[in-house]
């Protein structure tokens, strides 16, 4: 991959402030696609495959969970955090809900 459009350093008990990054830059992007979570760092890649990264954060720290779902991540919430073997974790964005998904009837 190239260099990233932008980067921010996460710092721990400040998602707030990383997730305000995420709000402000992603007007650069396009469509979102990809989404690849290192131990360390966190890549958001769009249909282009231009990216921004987030560094200081990976699928072992808790406030992972909020970052990926703030961009629409499709992925288990409770296996984000086991290690695995491979370089990165990849998931597929867009995820969308369904109408009236959180009303209980």
């Amino acid at each position: 991959m190239s260099t990233p459009r932008a980067t921010h350093d996460h710092t721990p008990g400040a998602l707030a402030v990383t997730l305000e990054f995420l709000k402000r830059t992603r007007a650069e992007l396009r469509s979102l696609h990809r989404v690849r979570v290192w131990k360390d760092h966190v890549h958001i890649i769009d249909v282009n495959k231009d990216f921004f990264e987030v560094r200081g954060i990976g699928y072992g720290d808790a406030d992972i969970i909020p970052l990926l779902q703030s961009v629409n991540t499709a992925f288990n919430p409770e296996t984000i955090h086991q290690p695995i073997e491979a370089e990165y974790k990849e998931f597929g964005t867009g995820r969308r809900y369904p109408w009236a998904y959180d009303r209980v009837m």
